[in-house]
């Protein structure tokens, strides 16, 4: 076309032309000398055109000279800028109305060769389903995916026989999908499914390297707890493991030991392990290796393992990345994200905790004198691993302290205070929490502040300094500083008793149930934060919780006098008798010296006229309480209540002798006397005499109960005092508001 050029002789595009030559506007001719030469129908002799006022219109085919002119279009060549006039363009067939060229058509694969290649193209597509569930953890899912492959799979090998491509059957195909089923049934607990699968595998000689496999199945009996078939399937696996693969067969070795260890044939498993620290030692088998050792109970060997352990070298990056570490640049995003940098402090970690757990282990019983076991590990720690022997020296301080030498954990933990800050601040808090338990409270204040102020985020150091300022009677600073350990570590159990105890000291009841509550959810099987529910419902008065939460303390801890005598208590002011009755006797019987309780009983036996009974309750109170007559008194008034006059003058008298100015044995004397027609003068002038000073001194006093006898009497048979609140037994919880420090390592 011409407005894109056609390829000339020499090559270039030829450009577009007017093929008609220069030409003005048709109605005249274009002037002389025009760039399209003379116009048409000039005169031959260069002559004027003759216009139309001359002659009329001269039309397009007269010309001025001889000779016809050609007939010429009356339209102007070129784009019509209107649609509707524009003429369409040549389209002889028709095309433009058939629209775009549809989508070429695939060609058929329908030959068995394809198909069979489609159908191995599915099978490996469910494989890897099957394997991608089983790594997000959908076993299930795995399973069902690793099921369809299986078919899958029969259903193309039936394809390849029936179309004599059985030379083209995929033994590899069919072996991952046979492992990848057993693996599947393996991860959803099916053993004997899983164990069927990969025998098929194993004894198949068309699998050369199947026999590995026996290495999964001694796995899944493992698991079974068949740990003798473990380990002949582990030796299987190992025979047909070659030399050259030194790793995997040192894995299944430490496998052997480990089945050992468990069917506690503990020399065989050191044979093992021995063996696997002189091929390839690692820190899981060195570990391993010492805790045989400790269950034979060889300190030789102890300490041997224990050296082999420290000797493993530690994992550590390159020494480019070293000095890179040593100039201290900021980590980059890129490097935050290097996975082999993660990997290597996972290694790391991994490796301080064996050596850290071995130490623990060991350290106790490598000498007679454990203390002398400790400073070996520590002297061995030292050289390469001081991280973990500063760890140690804590340990040593806190096995004091469980052994009640406190003199000599203050001692081993005052040795960080020139050490590194981080160790410092842990025994600080160790610190504290011991001088508070000894009751120096300045001491446990100023060690409380100091691994504060190196940490303000350890709950357990808050912890410390809130119990120094309850200490102090500084209550609302106290609950301040728990607050902030629990907001600190939502779950600091210390720190949440302390602040339901502090509540109650400030009388907020409803907050300190709060607490307990709260902590009750976390460690629900407490029996110190049981009875403070307990307790704060019974002062709330809600009677029916207080006897619930009472009878969940009494099924944890059903010997506890205190939480019994408090269930009777409850019953008694809820007017139930019979309960309370029963739960008194039960304090009683497990702890007969409570006088609390040996009052109530001795009350409910003369109320129900059992004199005889009460007199063995009183008698035992009076025997509890040699210098109090008023259990004398009980004693002596049961007998008159019984009627029997003789023996109650005789102990009215001898308590007269004992006590010469009580007015309440007076009294009795003086009646039964009369009662039984004998002298009672000599007692009526002493009694008098008594009334008389005993007046004197009420009026001096301005006091209305200030006279000398106590009571007695048929006055005594009312209810006792509420008494203890529970014994003061559970009052301290987990070290009561001391609870703070403690802890390995710091808290």
């Amino acid at each position: 076309g011409a407005a894109g050029g056609m390829p000339g002789a020499g090559g270039g595009p030829v450009a577009a032309t007017n093929p008609f030559g220069g030409f003005g506007s048709a109605m005249g001719g274009a002037p002389e000398g025009a760039a399209g030469g003379a116009g048409f129908g000039a005169p031959a002799g260069g002559g004027r055109m003759m216009t139309g006022r001359m002659t009329g219109r001269v039309g397009t085919a007269s010309g001025g000279g001889d000779g016809p002119r050609p007939m010429t279009s009356v339209k102007g060549a070129g784009y019509q800028s209107d649609p509707s006039s524009a003429k369409p363009s040549f389209d002889p067939l028709n095309q433009a109305a058939r629209g775009p060229a549809p989508k070429l058509a695939e060609k058929a694969d329908n030959s068995p060769e394809d198909l069979a290649k489609e159908m191995e193209k599915q099978v490996n597509a469910l494989i890897e389903a099957s394997a991608d569930a089983a790594v997000s953890g959908d076993a299930v899912q795995a399973l069902e995916r690793a099921k369809e492959a299986g078919k899958k799979e029969r259903q193309l090998q039936k394809h390849r026989e029936s179309n004599g491509l059985v030379d083209q059957i995929n033994l590899d195909l069919t072996y991952a999908v046979c492992f990848n089923l057993a693996n599947a049934y393996h991860l959803n607990g099916m053993f004997a499914e899983a164990l069927n699968t990969y025998s098929l595998i194993v004894k198949n000689k068309q699998y050369p390297q199947s026999g590995r496999l026996r290495v999964n199945m001694g796995n899944i009996y493992y698991q079974e707890r068949k740990y003798p078939v473990a380990i002949k399937m582990y030796r299987m696996a190992l025979d047909q493991i070659p030399n050259t693969n030194k790793e995997t067969r040192l894995k299944i070795m430490r496998n052997i030991g480990n089945a050992f260890v468990r069917m506690g044939q503990f020399q065989d498993a050191i044979g093992s392990f021995e063996a696997i620290m002189e091929g390839n030692p690692g820190f899981q088998t060195g570990f391993n290796l010492v805790v045989c050792y400790y269950a034979r109970g060889d300190a030789d060997k102890m300490k041997k393992g224990f050296t082999q352990l420290l000797s493993i070298p530690m994992p550590t990056a390159d020494e480019e990345e070293e000095e890179e570490e040593a100039k201290g640049d900021e980590d980059t995003s890129e490097r935050a994200r290097d996975s082999l940098r993660e990997e290597l402090k996972e290694r790391q970690k991994k490796a301080t905790r064996f050596i850290t757990m071995a130490a623990k282990l060991v350290a106790p019983v490598l000498d007679r004198d454990w203390a002398k076991g400790f400073d070996w590990v520590i002297e061995a720690l030292k050289h390469d691993h001081d991280m973990i022997a500063s760890e140690m020296q804590i340990t040593k301080a806190l096995t004091y302290l469980r052994r009640k030498h406190f003199d000599k954990a203050i001692e081993v933990l005052r040795a960080f205070e020139k050490k590194d800050q981080a160790f410092k601040a842990k025994a600080a808090t160790n610190l504290s929490f011991l001088y508070f338990l000894e009751g120096d409270i300045a001491q446990a204040d100023k060690y409380a502040n100091l691994a504060v102020r190196h940490d303000r985020y350890n709950a357990k150091a808050l912890v410390n300094k809130g119990n120094c300022l309850n200490e102090k009677g500084e209550l609302e600073r106290a609950k301040e500083l728990y607050l902030e350990a629990i907001g600190v570590e939502a779950d600091c159990v210390e720190a949440i008793f302390n602040l339901g105890l502090v509540n109650k000291l400030m009388g907020i009841y409803s907050e300190a149930l709060q607490a307990f509550e709260k902590l009750h959810s976390i460690i629900p099987n407490s029996p110190e934060v049981i009875y403070q529910i307990a307790n704060l419902h019974d002062q709330l008065g809600n009677y029916r919780s207080a006897t619930k939460y009472f009878n969940y303390l009494i099924a944890k801890v059903p010997s506890d006098p205190g939480a019994l005598y408090r269930l009777g208590q409850i019953f008694s002011k809820d007017e139930d008798e019979t309960q309370a009755f029963h739960y008194h006797l039960e304090s009683y019987r497990y702890y007969p010296v409570n006088l609390d309780v040996i009052s109530w009983l001795g009350v409910w036996y003369v109320k129900s006229e059992l004199y005889e009974k009460a007199i063995e309750f009183f008698e035992r109170a009076s025997e509890i309480q040699p210098s109090e007559v008023k259990w004398q008194l009980m004693v002596t008034s049961c007998y008159r209540r019984m009627g029997n006059f003789p023996k109650a003058l005789e102990l009215y008298e001898a308590i007269h002798k004992q006590y010469p100015d009580n007015l309440e044995c007076l009294r009795y004397l003086v009646a039964i006397c009369k009662d039984l027609g004998q002298k009672f003068d000599h007692y009526e002038a002493k009694l008098v005499q008594l009334e008389r000073q005993h007046a004197k001194h009420v009026s001096a006093t301005a006091a209305g109960g200030g006279g000398g006898g106590g009571g007695g009497g048929d006055g005594n048979w009312g209810e006792s005092s509420g008494g203890s609140d529970g014994g003061g037994r559970w009052e301290g919880g987990g070290g009561g508001v001391g609870g703070g420090g403690g802890g390995g390592g710091g808290g």
